[in-house]
Order: structure tokens, then sequence, then C-alpha cells
């Protein structure tokens, strides 16, 4: 038989056959144990990693609990920490008078003799946060916000374990929004000191958790991160910079805390941006490094002593700064200093361009005027500066802030303020094409310069007849050592004019 007929054979079919059953019945039999020992085999979730490793399902819980119990922890020791201020203030309203609308409408015109009625007192309730900072035997301080105290006449306080006392106001600083207030206590063990943080430490993407008493809702807390460091333009000329966070901060929350993963009191939770007044994610606390000193003067002395420069600060524009050779540095710019101010005991004149403070960097006006006003009184301290495109340092002694000194502007001098003639911001054709010199941005009320009939908007070209044709010659001819006098010539709508003389004494 030949081999085709042998492949075509009934036989060789039947063969075949049983032998495809065979195969068919080991695969299917494979096929169902693997599936079967693939069911009793744990769940395995994927996740990516560090490296090329996968994370267990129950690797991924105990990393979200171990989180978890670091959350814990800190509510646990900081809560007691943090207290509720119940504040009352007196206010006062002015009653309308018998002449104004709508008395006059009513009742006619008052009759001679008769007494306007008297203003009438109201109680005004406010609430907000505290953090329990020191204790001084039975004694304990609080720390809050000038914003919370107010003019407080009733300062209930409120402790974690919701027992009440009766509240003194210590002292207050509002120019950092910063307040002490104090109670008394029977057994002062049982009071829970917050501890304090270093607010320097913080980066941004750090965790950061708030504590307070938002609407009332007594000992909140919300968590998030920092989202970033340094903020300046708080309200109400708040000269502190800020801590950003998305940690919900909302009206109540005020004075109270903002502390790091470990506890640790970094900030005072101080006010929102928010159009509605609700949460947005827009928080901002003041640093707690900021309000140290300052909690140490209230609570010592009963208010903050500031040290005293004697100076004014301002941002230099692009344009003068390249004038003056300062383009691209960071610091602060003295556009003018107080006559008889520690400024100019120390030898620092106008012009100048501070970039340190005791050897650590200045990076701009509202941090330098930060880091005066927490020096010592009576110290010295060693600026760096540089004056005419160079650098030098110069000691000066620190003297303590007097308001009545600060708002002498006749010992202001020179009491204006000048920018290149490139500067951005000059009205068109206030410059005439081709001149040269300084243009005055502003001149101070009762300074020297508005004594002697400079006005905002005139260009100096000559300062006691030196040639001045920018804002580095301006400086250097303003500070001349042998001048007894200061004189400017100057243009004023297209007609050129000579000052008084202002007599330095």
């Amino acid at each position: 038989m030949s081999l085709r007929d042998k492949l075509s054979s009934k036989n060789f079919f039947l063969v075949n056959l049983v032998l495809l059953g065979i195969l068919i019945g080991f695969s299917a039999a494979f096929v169902s144990l693997t599936s079967t020992a693939r069911s009793r085999a744990p769940a395995v979730v994927y996740a990516e990693g560090p490296g090329s490793g996968t994370v267990t399902e129950d690797a991924a819980l105990s990393y979200a609990e171990s989180l978890q119990t670091a959350f814990n922890r800190v509510a646990e020791a900081v809560l007691p920490s943090v207290v509720e201020l119940s504040v009352v203030e007196t206010r006062t309203s002015q009653a309308p008078g018998p002449e104004q609308f709508p008395w006059r409408f009513f009742f006619g015109p008052q009759e001679d003799g008769q007494n306007p009625q008297a203003p009438r007192e109201y109680r005004e309730q406010g609430l907000g946060s505290g953090i329990l900072v020191r204790k001084d035997g039975k004694t304990v301080y609080v720390l809050t916000n000038a914003h919370v105290a107010g003019n407080a006449t009733e300062i209930t306080v409120k402790l974690y374990d919701e027992r009440e006392f009766k509240g003194e106001l210590v002292g207050k600083d509002e120019r950092k929004d910063m307040a002490v207030v104090k109670f008394t206590v029977d057994n002062p063990d049982s009071i829970r000191i917050a501890r304090l943080g270093d607010s320097d430490k913080l980066k941004v993407g750090d965790w950061a958790i708030a504590i307070g008493s938002p609407f009332g809702l007594f000992s909140s807390v919300t968590a998030g991160i920092v989202s970033a460091l340094n903020r300046s333009g708080g309200p109400d000329g708040n000269i502190s910079d800020f801590i950003q966070t998305d940690a919900a901060i909302n009206r109540g929350n005020s004075g109270g805390a903002l502390v790091n993963i470990r506890g640790e009191v970094v900030g005072v939770n101080t006010w929102i941006a928010s159009p509605s007044g609700g949460n947005i994610g827009l928080g901002f606390s003041l640093p707690i490094n900021n309000l140290r000193k300052g909690m140490e003067d209230i609570i010592g002395r009963g208010k903050v002593e500031y040290g005293w420069l004697g100076v004014l600060l301002r941002e230099a524009d692009k344009a003068t700064a390249r004038e003056m050779g300062l383009e691209g540095r960071k610091g602060a710019f003295i556009s003018n200093l107080y006559l008889g101010s520690p400024a100019e005991k120390g030898g620092i004149q106008p012009g100048d361009f501070v970039v340190s403070l005791n050897g650590r960097p200045v990076a701009s006006v509202d941090q330098l005027v930060r880091q005066v006003g927490d020096l010592p009184v009576g110290r010295k301290a060693e600026f760096g500066i540089i004056r005419e495109g160079k650098s030098r340092t110069v000691s000066v002694t620190i003297e303590a802030r007097q308001d009545g000194a600060v708002s002498d502007n006749s010992k202001l001098f020179p009491g204006l303020e000048v920018v290149s003639l490139e500067a951005e911001g000059i009205p068109e054709g206030r410059v005439p094409k081709g001149t040269s010199g300084v243009y005055l941005s502003n001149v101070i009320a009762r300074t020297p310069a508005d004594t002697i009939g400079m006005k905002p908007g005139d260009i100096v070209q000559d300062v006691n007849e030196r040639k001045v044709r920018n804002a580095a010659e301006f400086y250097k001819a303003l500070n001349e050592p042998k001048d007894s006098k200061i004189q400017f010539n100057f243009l004023r709508e297209g007609q050129t004019l000579s000052s008084l003389a202002y007599i330095r004494k």
C-alpha cells in the first residue's frame, strides 16, 4: 500500500482522532488546575514605588495608618494647649442729634436749652483662639492676635477640658497683630504649655496642621501643607511676613496654632484671603519666630520695645538701581534718614543700599524692617552696605523706637525720593528730550525738601551747583561732607528754578 493510501485509510484517521482527544483533555486539565491555583493565591495590588518594587495592599494600609497615627499624636499633644477666647468689648455709638434727619423731620427744630441725646454704650462679642505659651506660678499666659483681643473689657478663656477662666489683657502690638492674655489657675500642673518650634526651618511642602475654634466649633483640627513662605501684604499694615497654608482656616481660627508634624507650634493663624469670608485654601499664619521677642516684651513690661535705626526704606526700581550700580542685587534702599538718629550717628547716608545685617543677607525692605525692630536696644549692629558702588560695613548702636521721633518729619532728611529719568511710571512728556538729572517722585510734607519749595515732578539737575546726571551723582552730591547747606537747581514745567537753601545743623 502506498503512503498516500495509508494516510487516507480509516484506521489512520481513528488513531489520530484518539490522540487529538487525549491532547485536548490534558490541555483542559492544565488550564483548570492553573486557574484554581491562581484563585487561591492572595491578591496583589501593584503600584509604582521607589525603584521597580511593588507595594502590597497590606503595606499600603500600614503606611496610611502610620500617617494617621502621626496626626492622632499631633492632635493629642496640641489640643490641650489651644484655647478658645470669648471677648466682649464695650463700644460707644453716637445717637443722632435733634437737628439730624429724621429727628428734625418728625419733631421739628431743637428748642433752646435742650440737650442732645447722650452717646449710647453697647456690648460687642467676639470669638477667637489662643495658645498656652507660659506658666509662672499660678499665672498662665496665652498668645493670640491683637485683633482677637481688641480693647476687651471681658475675656473668657475656655480650655480643651472645657474649664473656663476669667482672662485679662496683658498687652498687645498691632504692628504684628499679636497680644498676650493671662489667667489664674489653682492647679497649674493641669495646664499643658505648647511646644514652640523653629519657623525658620519650615519648607514649602511641609505638613501644616491648624488648630482652633472656627465659627465657635470648639477644638477643630484641619490639615494641609505649607503652600508658601515669606508672604507679605497682610491686612492693617502688618509688618510681619506670613506662612501660607491650604489647611482650612476660618473665622474663629485667628490666634490659634499652626503646628508641624512633630506637634510644635510654628505659626499663629491670623487671616485668610477669601471673597466670601470662608476658607478657599488661602490661609496665613504669623511665623512664631517673628513673635518670640514681642511676646517676651509684653509678658515682661506690658508692651513691645522695638529697635530703631531711623531711616526710610524703599525698593529701588530697575532704572534707578542700574544707575546706582545695584542692578540684580537684593537688599533695602535708604532714601531718607532722621537727623540725630542712630543711623546718622553711625554714619549711614541717604542712598546707601543695605545688603546684610549682622552678617545675615537682607533680601527685602520688609525683612530689614522686621529684623531691625527685633534688635536689642543699646546694642551695636553691623550693617553691610553698598555706597558709590563699594561695599563697606557700618556699626550702629540701636535705640528704642519712639512714636514722637518717628512722626517728626522736620528731622527727616532730605525729605524727598528721586528716581532715574528712565524709570517706569513717569508721566509721558514730563521729561524733555535730552534732559539729565533725577525725577522727584515724592516730596514728604513738613520735611526740609518741602520747606525749601520742592514738589513732585521736579527734575533736579544741580545740587549745590554740582551737576548731577543720574541717581548715583545725586546722592554723591547730597552727601558731600564739606557742604553746610543744601540747595537745588531744577526744571519745573519747562522753567529752570532754584530752591531755597536748607542749612544743615
